[in-house]
């Protein structure tokens, strides 16, 4: 089962056309379906603390689900929105060179006013196709989200209801499922920042969980009778073993005029005299050799050919990807010297294609 399948599933039970329940979860029972996403929180990790969530840990288990490449929020969560993978919607990753830009990286999570949302991500989300059929569509999270550029390019269509505190969440939430049919998507990300802060396991990370376990509580008791609620998530993460540097003691920035994605999942941009001929071969053959194949490179060709990316890769995501990625097998974080204090003071990161990171949970209520 895949992260790209359980929005038109959903939807599909709520009687979307060209919406194909792929999951086989069936029509909805009453027309109300609420779709509660925690941020960072893995399959892996909610098995192993499930004393922590016991609601979570006891709801009926559908999953776990994969994620796409690469396993971060801006590009799992517009794969969940539109349903098609990356190499469609053209999400590739939490940084990405913004084509015949003179090497400017767009930051998906923070964006830039000069990128349009709407040309950047131009797949229609289930939340448009939704809205344009009747079907009430609405999205509650942190006001601060509310307007941004990634909200636009992932989740356009929907009536944005912000909550700061848990009673507003469970109060939009209810107010959004009175009348049917309706879909309503709930995101919180304390997991993910407690996970990056100090590591999944720790006192901030457990107390996190713990918050997202009450908020699961909350919403089963303050949603009304005949919703169905799913619980899903983005991505796990693994906590760091041991720290790279490009270009630090080793020849990793060789070639390389520009680093970008994030420290499991790097988009490397090659020089003009790399980019011919034999060049990217060289730079992916330097890492491989460098890591002894404790890590995976692709050139772009290579990418494109065993569908990292899906199957399907549009033209602006060829023109975005980078002439060279790599990502790590084990605990392995690869850190751009430009951003040495912030990526090395990070304990819990995702992004690569580890079952830690790729699996996440699959589970739902019937309110009755």
């Amino acid at each position: 089962m895949h992260l790209a399948e359980i929005t038109p599933s959903i939807f599909a039970g709520l009687g979307l056309s060209d919406s194909k329940d792929t999951l086989g979860i069936g029509e909805s029972p009453h027309g109300r379906e609420c779709l509660f996403l925690i941020d960072g929180l893995g399959e892996a990790a909610l098995n192993e603390y499930a004393q922590y969530a016991p609601t979570l840990s006891n709801l009926a288990n559908f999953g776990p689900v994969s994620t796409a490449f690469p396993s971060t929020t801006v590009t799992s969560l517009t794969t969940l929105m539109t349903g098609v993978l990356p190499g469609a919607h053209g999400m590739l990753g939490y940084t990405i060179r913004v084509p015949r830009s003179g090497g400017r990286l767009l930051n998906s999570l923070k964006w830039d006013e000069r990128v349009d949302p709407f040309t950047w991500q131009p797949v229609p989300t289930l939340f448009e196709r939704a809205d344009a059929e009747g079907i009430r569509v609405s999205h509650v999270a942190a006001k601060r989200y509310e307007g941004s550029g990634f909200t636009s390019a992932a989740f356009r269509g929907a009536k944005y209801r912000g909550a700061n505190i848990l009673t507003e969440m469970v109060e939009q939430t209810a107010l959004s499922l009175k009348k049917s049919p309706a879909f309503t998507y709930v995101y919180i990300n304390e997991v993910d920042v407690a996970g990056h802060s100090d590591g999944v396991g720790s006192e901030k990370w457990l107390g996190a969980l713990a918050y997202a376990d009450q908020v699961a509580t909350a919403l089963v008791e303050g949603l009304p009778r005949g919703t169905r609620i799913w619980i899903t998530a983005d991505h796990g993460m693994v906590n760091a073993k041991e720290k790279i540097i490009l270009g630090r003691e080793n020849s990793l920035l060789e070639g390389i005029s520009l680093v970008a994605g994030e420290p499991r999942a790097r988009h490397l941009y090659l020089d003009d005299y790399h980019l011919s001929g034999e060049g990217p071969n060289e730079v992916a053959a330097r890492y491989r050799e460098f890591f002894d194949n404790r890590i995976n490179v692709y050139t772009r060709k290579d990418a494109i050919e065993v569908d990292l990316f899906g199957d399907v890769v549009s033209d602006a995501s060829f023109d975005r990807m980078g002439d060279v990625i790599a990502v790590p097998l084990d605990e392995i974080i690869l850190i751009d010297p430009l951003r040495v204090d912030l990526e090395s003071s990070m304990v819990g990161h995702h992004g690569a294609m580890t079952d830690i990171e790729r699996l996440v949970p699959f589970r739902t209520v019937n309110l009755n």
